[in-house]
């Protein structure tokens, strides 16, 4: 693990109200009166990881709860997003795009404008602060200390519409207006329960970010599989958050060799990045273990993947540990990390200019030793 946790990483799908540090969710919660689970930094941290291995993605999704209550005034917005930055970067993160919900942080009177200009503003100074090299000195959900330990990182967002909500179009709009200010709002999503939820039931909202050309990443995750997948690609999608369960139409002949149906030809064919998280689809039962897990199959395949979080708090996962998971089960070699980080570079959304340098500067001599 030492090895791959220093080497320079890539995050594409990761969700800013599943990334706390237990820490913080007892200060805040303490200092507005919320009633948490457990107030020991330990036994509370435990409690969000069992709501995860519950295999239940119902009980999965409620832990939120509690997370979105400290998460209700910019100042509380800007710390999160802040400490989520050093985090990221203590992990050697070196490119990373956080998504979060602005209509879930609006309970106590902030407007959507104030929610996004809190968070944007806590990003820039957790950059900044990783840039400097002086960072809180507190410490992460990792256990270690942050101080003097982070790598410079480039942070993006990604603002997300609820899909079981009826404000999409308030979301899109405002996505594309903050664009237009902000160049490190990059994209929008989908995100929330899935199934019954369908992404054209937003048809107004994803064609207002096609208009304006914002680019679009879309939640598939959930039964049915392949019709979400198909129906995200149909509306617009540029990436699948997830696209895990593409494995209905991909089976092996007798020689070991994938046979594709026309959806995971398409996305193959294509090089439609897919936003995988492996510990996530252990905990929402779209695979039984992460022995079971397609990534590393699909990636030596052809397919264009990626390795992320989804929620870090939520699952006790960072990216280092995600990929040390497909180190023992797979034997992904180096060149393998190599080459799937380079992928998500590649596949981000920021700006092209940016993320070919830090190919070129920090990735690539990052494993050439």
């Amino acid at each position: 693990m030492p090895e791959i946790a220093q080497r320079p990483k890539a995050l594409l799908h990761d969700h800013l109200d599943g990334g706390l540090r237990p820490s913080t969710i007892l200060d805040i919660a303490d200092d507005i009166g919320h009633e948490l689970p457990s107030t020991d930094e330990t036994q509370l941290a435990d409690w969000f990881v069992r709501g995860a291995n519950t295999l239940d993605i119902h009980q999965y999704l409620a832990t939120f709860e509690h997370t979105i209550a400290v998460m209700q005034s910019a100042d509380h917005l800007h710390r999160v997003a802040r400490e989520a930055v050093v985090d990221l970067a203590d992990d050697r993160v070196a490119y990373a795009e956080v998504r979060f919900a602005p209509e879930n942080h609006v309970h106590n009177g902030l407007s959507l404008d104030d929610v996004m200009e809190a968070v944007q503003d806590g990003f820039r100074a957790g950059m900044s602060a990783v840039s400097a090299n002086d960072s809180t000195g507190a410490t992460s959900n990792t256990g270690a200390a942050n101080k003097n330990t982070a790598a410079p990182i480039v942070i993006n967002t990604i603002v997300s519409a609820m899909r079981q909500a009826d404000h999409s179009t308030e979301i899109a709009q405002l996505t594309v207006d903050w664009q237009a200010r902000d160049s490190r709002v990059v994209a929008f999503d989908l995100a929330g329960p899935e199934t019954g939820f369908p992404p054209t039931a937003h048809v107004e909202a994803l064609d207002i970010a096609r208009r304006n050309h914002l680019p679009i990443t879309l939640h598939a995750s959930e039964p049915p599989g392949l019709e979400l997948i198909s129906q995200a690609l149909a509306t617009g999608a540029d990436r699948i958050g997830h696209g895990i369960r593409l494995y209905d139409d991909i089976t092996a002949n007798e020689s070991g060799e994938l046979v594709l149906g026309p959806l995971a030809q398409h996305i193959l064919d294509q090089q439609v990045h897919l936003e995988m998280a492996p510990s996530c689809h252990v905990h929402v039962g779209a695979v039984p273990d992460i022995s079971a897990h397609p990534v590393m199959k699909w990636h030596r395949a052809g397919f264009n993947v990626g390795v992320n979080t989804d929620n870090r708090l939520m699952s006790n996962v960072t990216v280092t540990s995600e990929m040390g998971q497909l180190v023992e089960h797979f034997d992904m070699t180096l060149a393998e990390m190599e080459a799937l980080t380079v992928a998500a570079v590649h596949a981000g959304f920021g700006s092209w200019t940016e993320r070919q340098h830090l190919i070129a500067d920090v990735i690539r001599p990052g494993y050439a030793s």
